[in-house]
């Protein structure tokens, strides 16, 4: 059974239009989180949670800081999400 009208037929009622694939406010994002330098934590693809604050970001990756641990650079293609934390940086 299908839950779509035939092509032929309109039925009065028009279909949504999808939401777009790029809002453009990624930028924005994190340049003000980098500005903050608001606490992150950045869930990746393989499930690893990482914490920090964006110093640098570009096309292709961030640059994630880290007191007492390594610095990061880290694509954007294995990052699942980034979740500001409370407080800020000290």
């Amino acid at each position: 059974m299908s839950f779509r009208a035939p092509q032929g037929s309109s039925g009065g009622k028009r279909g949504r239009t999808p939401p777009p694939e790029e809002t453009f406010e990624e930028a924005s994002f994190l340049k003000t989180l980098g500005e903050k330098q608001k606490p992150v934590s950045l869930k990746l693809m393989d499930g690893q949670v990482v914490r920090g604050w964006i110093e640098y970001y570009d096309k292709n990756m961030v640059r994630l800081t880290r007191e007492g641990a390594p610095n990061l650079f880290i694509f954007k293609h294995e990052i699942m999400y980034i979740a500001e934390e409370s407080g800020r940086k000290k």
